[in-house]
């Protein structure tokens, strides 16, 4: 398993794209300076009013499969 850390900051009012259909996926770029592109809907158990905000820690295989995305205390 690889892991990335991201800093999501990433206003609700930005997020309502993918409510709209004029967006499905959320480039996104690391800690560690790689680009990562997430289909919207991994990041929605996230999403508050004000919008998706703080660190998580994605998870995935060698051939690059999301695993898992968690919120960092």
């Amino acid at each position: 398993m690889l892991k990335l850390h991201l800093e999501i900051d990433l206003p609700a009012d930005e997020f309502l794209r993918v409510y709209q259909g004029t967006a499905n996926r959320v480039l996104l770029r690391s800690r560690e300076g790689k680009s990562v592109s997430l289909p919207a809907g991994r990041l929605q158990p996230f999403l508050t009013h004000e919008g998706i905000y703080g660190s998580f820690e994605l998870t995935f295989d060698a051939q690059g499969k999301f695993i898992s995305l968690r919120r960092l205390a």
